[in-house]
Protein backbone atom coordinates (compact mmCIF):
# COMPACT_ATOMS: atom_id res chain seq x y z
CA UNK A 1 0.00 0.00 0.00
CA UNK A 2 1.23 3.29 -0.87
CA UNK A 3 0.48 6.60 0.63
CA UNK A 4 -0.13 8.13 -2.46
CA UNK A 5 -2.98 11.17 -2.35
CA UNK A 6 -4.39 12.50 -5.51
CA UNK A 7 -4.10 16.36 -5.17
CA UNK A 8 -7.20 18.26 -5.12
CA UNK A 9 -6.42 20.21 -8.28
CA UNK A 10 -6.69 16.65 -10.38
CA UNK A 11 -9.46 15.35 -8.39
CA UNK A 12 -12.55 15.34 -10.95
CA UNK A 13 -14.79 15.66 -8.14
CA UNK A 14 -13.31 19.36 -7.21
CA UNK A 15 -12.40 19.56 -3.77
CA UNK A 16 -10.80 21.81 -1.50
CA UNK A 17 -8.60 20.70 0.52
CA UNK A 18 -9.03 22.21 3.78
CA UNK A 19 -5.31 21.24 6.03
CA UNK A 20 -5.77 19.97 9.39
CA UNK A 21 -2.46 18.90 12.46
CA UNK A 22 -2.46 16.44 14.83
CA UNK A 23 0.15 15.12 16.85
CA UNK A 24 1.20 11.80 17.24
CA UNK A 25 3.29 10.48 20.50
CA UNK A 26 3.23 14.60 20.79
CA UNK A 27 4.61 14.82 17.30
CA UNK A 28 3.05 17.16 15.01
CA UNK A 29 1.40 15.15 11.60
CA UNK A 30 -0.18 16.78 8.88
CA UNK A 31 -3.76 15.55 6.67
CA UNK A 32 -6.66 17.67 5.47
CA UNK A 33 -9.91 17.60 6.27
CA UNK A 34 -12.31 14.24 5.39
CA UNK A 35 -9.13 11.96 5.85
CA UNK A 36 -9.52 9.08 9.02
CA UNK A 37 -6.52 9.53 12.09
CA UNK A 38 -5.55 6.33 10.18
CA UNK A 39 -5.27 8.53 6.45
CA UNK A 40 -3.05 10.83 7.74
CA UNK A 41 -0.90 8.42 9.91
CA UNK A 42 -0.11 6.44 6.94
CA UNK A 43 0.08 9.43 4.31
CA UNK A 44 2.77 10.78 6.92
CA UNK A 45 4.52 7.38 6.58
CA UNK A 46 3.58 5.46 9.99
CA UNK A 47 2.75 1.99 8.56
CA UNK A 48 2.21 0.79 12.62
CA UNK A 49 1.02 2.51 15.76
CA UNK A 50 0.40 -0.43 18.49
CA UNK A 51 2.09 -3.30 19.42
CA UNK A 52 0.67 -6.30 19.63
CA UNK A 53 1.34 -9.20 22.41
CA UNK A 54 3.79 -10.88 21.18
CA UNK A 55 5.58 -7.65 19.74
CA UNK A 56 4.65 -7.45 16.57
CA UNK A 57 3.27 -4.05 14.91
CA UNK A 58 0.06 -3.27 14.37
CA UNK A 59 -1.69 -0.76 11.89
CA UNK A 60 -4.60 -0.99 9.34
CA UNK A 61 -5.23 -4.08 8.62
CA UNK A 62 -8.96 -4.26 7.19
CA UNK A 63 -9.61 -0.36 7.05
CA UNK A 64 -13.35 -0.87 7.84
CA UNK A 65 -13.39 -1.24 11.97
CA UNK A 66 -13.75 -4.69 11.87
CA UNK A 67 -10.40 -6.22 13.01
CA UNK A 68 -9.55 -3.66 15.83
CA UNK A 69 -5.89 -3.79 14.62
CA UNK A 70 -5.42 0.22 14.08
CA UNK A 71 -6.74 1.12 18.02
CA UNK A 72 -4.56 3.93 19.24
CA UNK A 73 -5.38 6.66 22.30
CA UNK A 74 -7.42 10.02 20.86
CA UNK A 75 -8.49 12.66 23.58
CA UNK A 76 -7.19 10.28 25.82
CA UNK A 77 -9.75 7.58 24.90
CA UNK A 78 -7.97 4.34 24.55
CA UNK A 79 -9.30 1.87 21.81
CA UNK A 80 -10.15 4.06 18.96
CA UNK A 81 -10.28 2.67 15.34
CA UNK A 82 -8.16 4.93 13.56
CA UNK A 83 -9.40 3.77 10.52
CA UNK A 84 -13.18 4.72 11.54
CA UNK A 85 -12.65 8.26 13.39
CA UNK A 86 -12.28 10.71 11.40
CA UNK A 87 -9.30 13.54 12.15
CA UNK A 88 -9.84 16.75 13.63
CA UNK A 89 -7.80 19.52 14.07
CA UNK A 90 -5.74 19.41 17.63
CA UNK A 91 -6.34 15.89 17.81
CA UNK A 92 -3.80 13.82 20.18
CA UNK A 93 -2.73 10.46 19.30
CA UNK A 94 -1.20 8.33 21.66
CA UNK A 95 0.29 4.83 20.23
CA UNK A 96 -0.44 1.92 22.67
CA UNK A 97 1.52 -1.12 23.33
CA UNK A 98 -0.43 -4.49 24.95
CA UNK A 99 1.43 -6.77 27.07
CA UNK A 100 0.68 -10.30 27.48
CA UNK A 101 -2.79 -11.49 27.33
CA UNK A 102 -4.99 -10.38 29.78
CA UNK A 103 -2.58 -7.50 30.48
CA UNK A 104 -4.58 -4.70 29.30
CA UNK A 105 -3.27 -1.21 27.87
CA UNK A 106 0.55 -0.15 29.13
CA UNK A 107 -0.62 3.15 28.29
Amino acid sequence: MSAHMMSAAGDPVGREDRSLVVTVDGVPAGGVVGQTLAAVLLAGGRAAWRTAPGGGGRGVFCGIGICFDCVATVNGVPDIRLCRRPARDGDAVVTQTRGPAGAGAAR
